[in-house]
């Protein structure tokens, strides 16, 4: 699987290079979506992932299938777990230490889509608004 995923990512990479594969977003489309707080699944779908996009529609059935397992994975252990964790040390700090502020900086990655650090924190009770850029706090 670690073979097949390295070759895969190469071949996107060489893609990418020769002009053959065009990534659908561009680093502009997620600094604007995210200034606007528009960061949901509906726009920011499995492709704009960090996690690289192994399954393709040209691969072999048994190719397909190591490509299906392997972004599982790496959706699971990478984006949804990592998400868990951090939200969940959020909000342990936050009742941990009740009467401070925080400020809390994640990387764009882990308020797109779903599972995200936000969802972590709605789902345990907290109201979490977008602070667009420029609003003062």
């Amino acid at each position: 699987q670690v073979v097949f995923a390295l070759n895969q990512t190469l071949l996107q990479q060489e893609s990418l290079r020769a002009g053959s594969f065009q990534i659908p977003y561009t680093t502009e489309d997620l600094i604007k979506h995210y200034n606007c707080g528009e960061l949901s699944s509906i726009i920011f779908n499995h492709d704009t992932s960090q996690v690289p996009n192994f399954i393709n529609a040209t691969l072999p059935a048994h190719e397909r299938v190591t490509a299906q397992e392997i972004d599982s994975y790496f959706r699971q252990e990478l984006i949804y777990k990592r998400n868990e964790r951090m939200g969940r040390r959020v909000k342990d700090l936050l009742e941990e230490h009740p009467e401070k502020s925080f400020f809390f900086a994640f990387g764009a990655g882990h308020f797109v889509g779903n599972n995200t650090v936000i969802d972590v924190l709605r789902r345990e009770g907290y109201e979490v608004e977008h602070t667009p850029a420029g609003q003062a706090i």
